[in-house]
This record gives C-alpha cells, structure tokens and sequence, in this order.
C-alpha cells in the first residue's frame, strides 16, 4: 500500500476537524502540532485498514456491476437452434 498522504489544505481541514473533535467531545483542547501528530499516527497505524476497506467496498460495487453487464448480455443473445 502507498503511504497516505494529503495535500496541505487536506491535512489542514482534517486536522481542524481533529481538534475539534477534541473540544467539542471530550473538552480538550488540542493545539496544531499535537493534532497533525495525531494524524499522522492515525494515518500510519490505521490509515491500511481504511484502506484495505475503500478496497473491499470498490470490489464489491465492481463485482455488482459485472454482474449486471453479464445479465445484460445474456439478454441480448438471440435463440439459435444450438448452445454453446
């Protein structure tokens, strides 16, 4: 897997949401540099399981979608007098 990395204004919203995921839920303010520590941790450690997951659920929507192009042409086949 890549290493996840964000733009600045990505890491910068997400470490605002960080931080006021602090204060507004567990009343603790946490400054900048000790939020972006945190995301970067998070990222680091966690950041494959979310991955593997976006992962899954693409294959899944994929694997549907096949299946439905599949059903698709089935339909679209004409009777002859022989299968294959």
């Amino acid at each position: 897997m890549p290493q996840i990395e964000f733009s600045k204004d990505e890491k910068a919203v997400l470490v605002g949401r960080l931080q006021r995921y602090f204060n507004d839920e567990l009343d603790h303010e946490i400054g900048q540099f000790d939020a972006d520590f945190l995301l970067d941790f998070i990222a680091k450690e966690m950041g494959a399981y979310f991955y593997n997951q976006g992962l899954a659920d693409a294959q899944t929507v994929v694997e549907k979608r096949m299946q439905d192009v599949t059903e698709g042409i089935y339909e679209l086949e004409q009777p002859v007098s022989f299968n294959r």
